[in-house]
């Protein structure tokens, strides 16, 4: 069974658009220690929500990586590490659930997505996926 997670894109940068044109995307520029904790801890398989950070905020997609998280070459600071992500799905509009949704739900509160929301890549726990799942 694979781990989940969910990666902030700011559209304007990188949409989900973007992704779905290229298919395959190298996940880099993260510099927040969290986050790269969460990054070197990828394993091929595992699933990640793709999360639109900018305007309205909602996860719009579903990617898999399939490199292992290697240290990020390019990265001045020599603190990131990237990996490769591959789309698995464009969600359709009425799948793409936002943060407020998820607020709301509070079923959630202790997600740092609710907590934390700042984090640009964060573990997903197993309730939000079962219920996201049946949406």
């Amino acid at each position: 069974m694979p781990n989940y997670f969910l990666a902030k894109t700011d559209p304007e940068t990188f949409s989900i658009d973007d992704f779905d044109r290229e298919k395959i995307t190298h996940w880099d520029g993260v510099h927040n220690y969290q986050a790269i904790a969460v990054i070197k801890s990828w394993q091929i398989g595992d699933l990640v929500y793709i999360y639109h950070s900018m305007g309205k905020a909602h996860i719009v997609g579903l990617a898999k990586v399939i490199t292992e998280p290697v240290k990020d070459i390019n990265d001045k600071r020599n603190i990131s590490w990237v990996a490769d992500l591959e789309l698995l799905e464009v969600y359709p509009k009425e799948k793409q659930i936002g943060l407020k949704q998820i607020k709301e739900s509070h079923l959630f509160d202790d997600w740092k997505l609710v907590t934390q929301s700042r984090l640009s890549v964060m573990a997903v726990p197993q309730n939000f996926v079962d219920w996201f799942e049946k949406i």
